[in-house]
C-alpha cells in the first residue's frame, strides 16, 4: 500500500514537473511583463505579447518554411520508405537480410555526428541556405524502413496470394492490400516525423542563414537572442506560437494519437 502511495506522488510530482514550463510560459505570454516575476489573480489579460511577437520577426515567413521542409520530407520519406520496406518484407533476393542490417547500421549513428559531413555536401552541390538542404539528409530513414518491414511482415501472405491470383502487379499488391492495412503505422510514424522535424533545431541552424529559408525553431533562436530588450512575456508568446500547431493537434487528436501507436505496435 505505501509503494503504491509513493508510486502515484512519485507520478504527480513528475507531472508537475513537466507542466510548470508550460504553465509558466502561458501565464507569462498572456498577462503584461510586469506579471512575468510574481502571480496574481488579478493581473490583467492581454493579447499583446502575440502582436509584439508577430510583428518583431517574420514568424509567417518561418511557419511557411517549417511547413514546406515537413512536408517534404513526410511525402519523400513515405515514397521512399514504403517500397524498400515491401521488398525487405516480401521480396526474396540475394543478400536481403545483409542489406537490411546494413540499413538499420543507421540507427546507431547520431544524426549530429555527420553535420560537418552534411553540411559538405550541401555546400559541393550548391544548395546551402535553402529549404532542400534542410531536408536532404532526412528524405531516407532506417526506423521507417524497419517499422513498416514489420508491419508488412504480420499482414498475411494469403491476402498477397488472392491479390496475385485476380491478377494484380507488384505495385497493385502493394498499393491495395498492405498500404491500407498498414495505416495505423502510417499515421504513428507520420506522427513523430512531424514532430521531430518540426521541433529540429541543431542541422537547420547550420545549414540556413537567412530569413527566408530558417523554420520556426532557428527563427524562435534569432528571435530570443536579440539584443533588443525584448522581456520574457514577448518571448514566451513567440514559443507559444510556434509550438502552439502541434500542441492543439495533439489536444485534438489524442485518442487516434494512442490508438496509432498501440495498434502499430510500438512499445
Amino acid at each position: 500500500m505505501n509503494t503504491r502511495r509513493l508510486e502515484i506522488l512519485a507520478t504527480w510530482m513528475l507531472g508537475i514537473l513537466w507542466v510548470a514550463p508550460l504553465a509558466y510560459a502561458i501565464w507569462t505570454a498572456f498577462h503584461p511583463g510586469e506579471f512575468a516575476t510574481h502571480f496574481s489573480l488579478t493581473a490583467p489579460l492581454t493579447l499583446e505579447n502575440f502582436v509584439h511577437a508577430w510583428d518583431a520577426a517574420p514568424f509567417a515567413h518561418y511557419f511557411l518554411n517549417t511547413t514546406l521542409m515537413v512536408a517534404l520530407i513526410l511525402v519523400v520519406q513515405f515514397i521512399v520508405c514504403t517500397p524498400a520496406a515491401f521488398a525487405f518484407a516480401r521480396m526474396e533476393f540475394h543478400g536481403r537480410e545483409t542489406i537490411f542490417a546494413i540499413v538499420l547500421l543507421q540507427l546507431m549513428v547520431a544524426p549530429d555526428l555527420l553535420l560537418v559531413r552534411n553540411y559538405r555536401t550541401m555546400a559541393q552541390l550548391g544548395v546551402v541556405d535553402t529549404i532542400g538542404a534542410i531536408a536532404l539528409p532526412y528524405l531516407g530513414s532506417a526506423f521507417g524502413i524497419f517499422l513498416l518491414r514489420q508491419s508488412f511482415r504480420q499482414i498475411p501472405q494469403e491476402l498477397d496470394d488472392a491479390a496475385r491470383l485476380e491478377g494484380a502487379s507488384l505495385f497493385g499488391r502493394l498499393w491495395r492490400v498492405y498500404i491500407p492495412l498498414a495505416k495505423p503505422v502510417y499515421l504513428a510514424y507520420g506522427l513523430v516525423l512531424v514532430s521531430y522535424h518540426w521541433n529540429n533545431f541543431l542541422w537547420p541552424l547550420v545549414i540556413t542563414n537567412s530569413v527566408t529559408t530558417r523554420p520556426l525553431t532557428v527563427g524562435l533562436a534569432v528571435f530570443a537572442s536579440t539584443d533588443q530588450g525584448i522581456d520574457w512575456s514577448i518571448i514566451t508568446a513567440a514559443t507559444l506560437m510556434t509550438s502552439g500547431p502541434l500542441l492543439v493537434a495533439f489536444l485534438l487528436f489524442q485518442r487516434q494519437f494512442i490508438a496509432s501507436f498501440m495498434r502499430a505496435g510500438i512499445r
